[in-house]
């Protein structure tokens, strides 16, 4: 019974293969997030909208989709306070302004932003926290009303907030 070389350079590939994979300073998942092994919660506070402009749903749907993406995209479990890795923060910013003014000086399209100021705290690598203030737009058309779209533009702009924020935290690029 002979061994072939190739089959040894394969058995050799694959061992490697599999302990540079499983091996590693962190938790890693598919998104790229790198969590230190000894955590085991998230916590995430209400987000309260403090800008001038306030909006109602503003604030749960924002707060909601930054725990979403912890319980999604970790394997954290979510408790009320005091966990391994804290968000806490408050809306800073909600405004519409017109963006493309025509030759008649109105304006063709406006202009959602949103800005939350956030605080983030890794128990187990403290050099990771920090304080941030988030920006996202998205532009609608002046033809529609903002209490048309405004539940769809949260949302997509709470989306892209949530994930840059999350990068911020656990994502090291």
């Amino acid at each position: 019974m002979k061994i072939r070389i190739s089959n040894i350079l394969k058995i050799n590939f694959l061992l490697f293969f599999f302990i540079a994979f499983n091996s590693g300073c962190g938790v890693y998942s598919f998104t790229g997030a790198s969590i230190p092994p000894s955590a085991k919660t998230v916590s995430v506070q209400y987000f309260p909208n403090k800008s001038q402009l306030v909006e109602p749903i503003l604030s749960p749907l924002f707060t909601d989709a930054l725990r979403d993406i912890f319980v999604s995209q970790t394997v954290l479990e979510m408790i009320d306070s005091g966990g391994d890795l804290a968000l806490e923060g408050e809306i800073v910013g909600y405004k519409t302004t017109p963006v493309a003014i025509q030759g008649d000086q109105t304006s063709a399209l406006n202009r959602l932003t949103i800005k939350v100021n956030v605080r983030f705290f890794n128990k187990y690598e403290p050099v990771k926290d920090f304080e941030q203030e988030f920006s996202q737009f998205l532009d609608y058309s002046s033809e529609r009303d903002l209490s048309e779209v405004k539940e769809e533009l949260i949302t997509q702009i709470n989306d892209m907030l949530v994930t840059d924020i999350f990068n911020k935290a656990v994502v090291n690029w």
